[in-house]
């Protein structure tokens, strides 16, 4: 037996001594995202000193290699290297792929400017993360009001929402780290449940241009990105306090990021924000304190080839409403509005009663992605969205606290979408979207403002993008929505027969009561969206875009059911089931210079809105908790014109002058008249000392001018008056004058040690303590605007 094992012993060592270690190995190295070879990269194989270069073609070959399993590195001058596992049995081929922007890429990345244009032929306005912690314990209007054709409507100085070129709620889409924003956007007075501060880019969108995002983007679209982490092996974070004099309050935020070079990932984010009563510049606006709590974890993996994230993020608020724009009778209603100072005062408190919002809004997210080469990427996502709103009125007796309004709506989307480099100057996107909503409204012995409702959406859409040649590029797309609605609500008798309901609508009443009538309306829109653009580069310094856009919108479901009084707003709305779908078409031009030392861009457009639907005052009517203004919904066409412009001159060393301006106007071809609630024309100047040698030190004065809207409808009406058995006209009308702002804003960055630097900042708003009132302020009846106002900023990044 040990002869056997000698013989064999013998024989695997001569065969190993004499085995074959002339082998090669050959192929060639190539872009895995368009299949372009790659010049002058070089294999090594590990261990060895062996190495060597692919030729002008893409190809290399290996010689003297035995039959073994082989490690070998290949890298790039603009790729990530990668390791590949190799068996070499005789002549082997084996081919390898780069991804050659990745390298590129993951600079950007590093830089936090890794965000893709969401429209490449309308101009895009953008925010970045240092700019938004410019403003402190603001918002996302307030951040989004520093772009020009953007302005909000305001309930209040807590309740921001954006208004692109004249539009908001339903016609602007708000897309939150890659979610589409389901929180009840329909009210005026419902700000976006959105953390600024877990942002790590802004994009604006002034028109329906990006399609994968909705058809029914009348106004625009903003995209809020979360900051790119960076593929390398790394841990860092950032710590932000905000102290603020108006409203004694402050903010604190904080995140953490660990990152691999493999591309995994994880990060946390919290905020929590606590103010009490706001300041005007002669009095306490009581009851107009905030606390904000807000949490987001993201964990993922990225890399070229595939990829998953999953996301969570909660956000809670309770917004105080100013108490004085809550009265009793109609002759408490004109005396508020004709009066210079609020009808209730009281001392300064952090303390939020009613009435007030209280929101919470969870966000939940899980993406894959996969490249293949010579196909694309394919992408996949669902996201989870449950929206509760309570607000709260001043009630009395048993119902005292509890909330007048409650409801609960819960989002589900599935997103497919693909994206295919389908020849060297054609890009094809496309993408499918499912949605189901359903809308819950509890019973708090309140006429219920919204009913409940399932919804129903389904999307499909396809852009493709031709580089025609180094100067032209040419963007088409369209998209296709169908909702459906299934709804039911109780409608008081008299309402039902007042708008002739019973007479249009037979089919939908289930039973009838004495006075109520309840009903299922089953509703379903179709709507189609297209938009066809181009960008043309004139020189190195010059662009010009150029771009139609048609999109359409269903009505949303405060605009087909409300009939009651909305308690957070202060008034009640009255909706119509007659309405259609909504149809804008806008040309949009742009015209874009800059260089070095001057810049500037002008952005004219057109924009005509088929079956707009608006919301306008029309009465006061008594309920037993008081007086409140009578708001109804109609249709009607509409037309909209205006025009923004952006210059920038460095006009010394570290010293430059920006300039903003815009001008919309809209107006109501029905009836012949301006539209209500249309942005008067704003300009802003501002100049900046920024040296990035000395701590980067940054000071900045800004002037902000707002002119009188001059051009408003008369929608001012009368009001019977039981003590003087009189009629008195309620002026709702009457635009406030035109207003000067002065604004400064300072940082200075200190190194604390070798990582980690601390950044100090000074933000003086409304630094002349002005008396204003915003006509797009819906309480600027009852209240001036907020006063001067001292923040500090004091960021540590680590």
């Amino acid at each position: 037996m040990r002869h056997y094992t000698f013989l064999i012993l013998l024989f695997c060592s001569i065969s190993a001594i004499s085995q074959d270690c002339n082998n090669t190995l050959s192929g060639r190295v190539t872009d895995f995202h368009d299949g372009s070879l790659m010049v002058d990269a070089t294999l090594i194989i590990a261990g060895t000193e062996q190495a060597v270069q692919t030729d002008s073609n893409g190809k290399f070959i290996i010689g003297n290699l035995c039959n073994d399993t082989y490690q070998i590195q290949v890298s790039h001058p603009y790729c990530l290297t990668k390791g590949f596992s190799v068996k070499v049995f005789g002549n082997t081929t084996k081919n390898f792929m780069l991804e050659h922007h990745l390298e590129e890429l993951n600079q950007i990345i590093i830089d936090g400017k890794a965000y893709n244009d969401k429209s490449k032929t309308i101009l895009q306005s953008s925010i970045s993360k240092e700019a938004l912690e410019r403003f402190g314990s603001g918002s996302l209007g307030d951040a989004l009001n520093s772009l020009s054709g953007v302005s909000s409507l305001n309930t209040g100085n807590t309740v921001i929402k954006p208004l692109i070129h004249g539009l908001h709620s339903s016609r602007v889409l708000i897309i939150n780290n890659g979610v589409r924003m389901e929180d009840q956007e329909w009210g005026a007075e419902h700000a976006p449940n959105l953390d600024i501060h877990s942002v790590g880019n802004l994009t604006l969108v002034k028109g329906a241009g990006a399609l994968q995002y909705g058809g029914n983007a009348v106004g625009g679209v903003i995209v809020a990105e979360a900051a790119k982490v960076p593929i390398k092996d790394s841990l860092y974070g950032s710590t932000l306090q905000t102290l603020s004099s108006n409203g004694r309050g402050a903010l604190l935020t904080t995140e953490l990021t660990k990152s691999y070079l493999n591309g995994w990932h994880a990060k946390i984010q919290g905020t929590m924000k606590r103010f009490g009563d706001f300041k005007a510049p002669d009095y306490i606006l009581s009851n107009t304190g905030i606390f904000e709590r807000n949490f987001a974890v993201d964990i993922g993996l990225n890399q070229f080839e595939q990829g998953f994230e999953g996301y969570y993020s909660f956000y809670k608020n309770e917004i105080g409403i100013l108490r004085a724009s809550h009265l009793g009778g109609a002759r408490d209603q004109i005396r508020a509005i004709n009066s210079p100072k609020p009808l209730i005062i009281n001392d300064f408190s952090y303390q939020i009663n009613e009435p007030k919002q209280d929101v919470t809004h969870h966000l939940a997210r899980v993406k894959g992605y996969k490249r293949w080469s010579g196909f694309g990427k394919l992408s996949i996502q669902y996201d989870f969205q449950r929206n509760n709103r309570l607000e709260f009125d001043i009630r009395r007796g048993d119902d005292k606290g509890d909330a007048s309004l409650d409801l609960e709506l819960d989002t589900h989307t599935i997103l497919l979408d693909v994206d295919t480099h389908f020849t060297e100057q054609i890009d094809l996107k496309t993408g499918i979207m499912a949605r189901y909503q359903s809308n819950f409204a509890a019973n708090t012995g309140v006429r219920r403002l919204i009913p409940d409702y399932d919804k129903y959406d389904l999307g499909i859409y396809t852009i493709a993008e031709y580089q025609l040649n180094d100067q032209w590029f040419l963007e088409v797309g369209g998209r296709f929505d169908r909702t459906q609605m299934d709804v039911y609500k109780f409608y008081r008798t008299s309402f039902w027969e007042s708008q002739n309901y019973d007479q249009l609508f037979p089919e939908m009443v289930v039973e009838e009561t004495n006075n109520q009538v309840l009903t299922n309306p089953q509703l379903k829109f179709n709507n189609f969206s297209a938009t066809l653009g181009a960008t043309v580069i004139l020189n190195d310094e010059s662009k010009l875009f150029v771009n139609y856009s048609l999109a359409s919108r269903a009505p949303n479901p405060s605009e087909l059911f409300s009939e009651g009084l909305h308690h957070s707003a202060s008034r009640i709305e009255l909706g119509d089931l007659r309405f259609h779908s909504e149809v804008g078409q806008k040309i949009s031009l742009a015209f874009q210079k800059k260089n070095a030392v001057f810049g500037y861009s002008i952005n004219p457009y057109i924009h005509r809105i088929s079956d707009f639907i608006l919301i306008e005052p029309t009465k006061v009517e008594q309920t037993i908790r008081g007086y409140f203004q009578v708001w109804e919904y109609r249709q009607t066409h509409a037309q909209l014109l205006g025009v923004d412009l952006e210059a920038s001159y460095v006009f010394a060393t570290n010293f430059q002058y920006n300039h903003q301006f815009s001008l919309v106007k809209g107006y109501d071809k029905t009836q012949n008249k301006p539209l209500i609630s249309m942005p008067p024309v704003s300009t802003k100047n501002e100049i900046v000392y920024q040296n990035t040698a000395f701590n980067n030190i940054r000071l900045a004065l800004e002037s902000e001018y707002n002119f009188r809207q001059n051009e408003y409808p008369n929608t001012n009406f009368e009001v019977y008056i039981p003590e003087t058995e009189t009629y008195e006209t309620v002026d709702v009308s009457t635009t406030p004058n035109a207003y000067h702002l002065l604004n400064f804003n300072s940082s200075i960055d200190l190194k604390v040690t070798h990582k980690s630097t601390l950044t100090i900042g000074l933000t003086v708003t409304n630094l002349l303590n002005t008396s204003y009132r915003n006509y797009l302020n819906r309480l600027r009846y009852y209240a001036d605007d907020l006063g001067r106002n001292f923040l500090i900023n004091l960021k540590i990044n680590y």
